[in-house]
């Protein structure tokens, strides 16, 4: 009796931090952005307070996940993927996850004012503004990438009190703001292929895109993603005046070409931290921009 309640309370567990997806943690990295790109990876006080906003980030985005869960339970009982998530597969009880969903916020939030008062303010606004989401900016055509989209730009806002960044090119929010549509518009494209017709059961927003509006649109913010990093490379402040830094813009170039190759030719994209996680070019491709950005900005 004792070892199935701790076996029924261990999948119970599991279940829930399953439906905080930590796969989407991946995502919260951007909170880093004005750390690296400020200069100031290498002093250990800012980087302890960016990895404990990391962590914060991570727990009330899995927060949103959980709420994102419990709205579109039904919904998700008749996807073909979704259906095997913790709630919809009645791993997680509704009465648990609607718990869950209380606590963490609860826990998180005054825990991100403590760290700092803008930092708490910005993940207060991330958490309203994916609450809105769950509940019906997701139906809206357009503004669901674009809260999409917000959200990450949330997330690099989030850094920026927290190193006291001075010298955090503006251009950056707006490569940001351009690659998350790129990656929403993505995920968007590869749902519509997933459902074949079905997705009015599913997620409605999706009957009111198709293949050639999507891939227009694509079209549209890939152009705007490279020549928006391009002009960063000249133009921000704290930026080598030999422009060196014009040399990581190959990597931004097939970095998306390999996302549109993950999408068109290999039908895959679902989700852009899946293909983050087991596409192994696009994971060489980021070390190495990683690295490049590294020397040149630090002269490691």
């Amino acid at each position: 009796m004792v070892l199935y309640k701790f076996l029924e309370h261990t999948i119970l567990i599991k279940g829930i931090f399953k439906t905080l997806r930590p796969k989407q943690w991946t995502k919260n990295g951007f909170v880093f952005a004005a750390l690296v790109f400020d200069v100031k990876l290498f002093q250990p006080d800012l980087l302890l307070r960016t990895l404990a906003g990391f962590v914060l980030l991570c727990l009330i985005s899995g927060t949103v996940y959980l709420i994102n869960d419990l709205v579109d339970v039904e919904k998700d009982r008749q996807h073909p993927v979704k259906r095997n998530r913790p709630i919809a597969a009645g791993v997680v009880p509704f009465g648990v996850a609607m718990a869950v969903a209380f606590l963490l916020p609860a826990i998180t939030l005054p825990l991100s004012y403590a760290l700092n008062v803008t930092f708490g303010i910005i993940v207060t606004a991330y958490l309203l503004l994916q609450i809105a989401y769950s509940f019906f900016l997701k139906n809206m055509v357009i503004v669901d990438v674009l809260t999409i989209a917000a959200g990450f730009v949330l997330r690099v806002a989030a850094g920026v009190p927290l190193v006291a960044a001075e010298r955090f090119s503006p251009w950056l929010y707006v490569f940001t703001v351009l690659l998350a549509l790129f990656l929403g518009l993505g995920k968007r494209r590869q749902e519509l292929v997933l459902l074949k017709g079905k997705a009015v059961n599913t997620r409605s927003i999706l009957n009111q895109y198709n293949l050639q509006f999507l891939d227009s649109m694509m079209s549209v913010v890939t152009t705007g993603t490279v020549v928006t990093y391009a002009f960063y490379t000249f133009s921000a402040p704290n930026l080598p005046a030999n422009h060196l830094m014009m040399l990581t813009i190959p990597f931004i170039v097939y970095g998306i070409f390999r996302y549109l190759y993950v999408i068109h030719v290999q039908g895959n994209g679902g989700a852009p931290d899946e293909v983050l996680l087991t596409d192994r070019p696009l994971q060489v491709n980021i070390v190495l921009f990683g690295l490049a950005v590294l020397f040149i900005l630090y002269r490691l």
